[in-house]
């Protein structure tokens, strides 16, 4: 039912309940617990302290980011009773904040699924956030003896991975959709479970576009180490050594592709990621050649491997965000991959051995 490792006991010693429950116990959000006919049952605050924000924006950075997780499992808000609605979502923590944090005034319960520490629209793109966890997951709580309603109210972008009619057949269950957006929660479960034309919008805002960005910049760092690594050892053999202008010029095309493509996402022309990416990068590398008079016929060489090998980057660091845009499909993202990635390794090679040329 749950990380054993890490609860003071294992399901030799107890219950499946209360192993839950002794998980759960170590929680510094876990404010106490209530009794139900399915055992002890942790009630959790609304409220986050500073180690939960703390915790939040090492994440962004990639910081422990495939640890961040909570046990999964039954948990309450405030003082919910049989007739009490029950909200579905991940144990990505990020995603659990998120929820509790909007739940502030409500009785309700939280059935966590054991995502793998995902959120719940990529979870959902995987099979964990699917029909068999959430059955699963009914059973090892024993929800159906905590409430008397059959009704579960699932995030609405959890629904590529759960198959509402199955989950009715398996459990006895009916499952209902809720908002895109926990903020929405309290008002949808006010008005008796309806959802307005705008609670059920998708959107992908600036900010939206903006949280996503650190993680991906942390990626790049650690690749463009590798990259300023070689750059260091062909020095040793070029006669044009690899300098700040290189690392200038390489550093805005990482910046184009990680940083100002999903800021200007929806002004960009064109559908595909990697277009815009390149786009970007291009006119990137295009304006940074022309002030620093690259396209003299002396320096023409490494300007035309400048504009081969620094759009392809961008590009290629743009299309990162397809796993996590509104924009995009399964298949569509495999569609843009199949045909860019091809055409970036070319333009990459090609530029590279431009570069490399004109130092010599």
């Amino acid at each position: 039912m749950n990380d054993e490792k890490s609860c003071c006991c294992t399901t030799e010693n107890c219950g499946k309940e209360e192993l839950q429950a002794c998980c759960a116990q170590k929680e510094p959000w876990v404010i106490g617990e209530i009794m139900t006919p399915a055992g002890s049952v942790p009630v959790i605050s609304t409220t986050l302290k500073t180690q939960d924000i703390l915790g939040a924006w090492k994440v962004r950075w990639g910081i422990g980011r495939m640890n961040y997780k909570v046990t999964p499992g039954l948990y309450a808000v405030g003082a919910p009773d049989a007739r009490s609605p029950v909200l579905v979502s991940a144990n990505y923590k990020l995603t659990f904040d998120t929820l509790r944090r909007e739940l502030s005034g409500l009785n309700c319960w939280l059935l966590i699924l054991d995502t793998k520490g995902i959120n719940v629209w990529c979870a959902a793109g995987k099979g964990t956030f699917g029909t068999d966890e959430l059955v699963e997951r009914i059973s090892k709580t024993g929800l159906a003896r905590c409430v008397e309603h059959r009704t579960l109210i699932l995030p609405q972008l959890g629904g590529p991975g759960v198959s509402a009619h199955k989950v009715a057949q398996r459990t006895g269950f009916s499952v209902i959709y809720g908002p895109v957006r926990a903020s929405d929660l309290k008002q949808f479960i006010q008005s008796g479970l309806k959802a307005t034309e705008e609670m059920r919008t998708v959107k992908f805002t600036l900010w939206d576009r903006l949280v996503l960005t650190p993680l991906e910049l942390v990626h790049a760092a650690k690749v463009s180490i590798i990259v300023f690594g070689v750059l260091l050892l062909l020095n040793l053999f070029v006669s044009r050594p690899f300098g700040l202008m290189d690392f200038l010029a390489y550093s805005g095309a990482v910046l184009m592709g990680n940083l100002l493509t999903p800021m200007l996402l929806p002004f960009i022309p064109g559908r595909a990621f990697a277009w815009k990416g390149w786009l970007m990068g291009f006119l990137w590398t295009a304006g940074f050649a022309w002030l620093n008079g690259l396209f003299a016929p002396q320096s023409l060489v490494l300007a035309i491997g400048y504009l081969l090998v620094l759009p392809s980057l961008s590009a290629f660091w743009a299309m990162n965000f397809t796993g996590s845009s509104t924009y995009t499909s399964l298949s569509g993202v495999l569609k843009e991959m199949k045909i860019a990635i091809p055409w970036i390794t070319l333009s990459s090679a090609a530029g590279i051995v431009l570069v490399f040329i004109s130092r010599l």
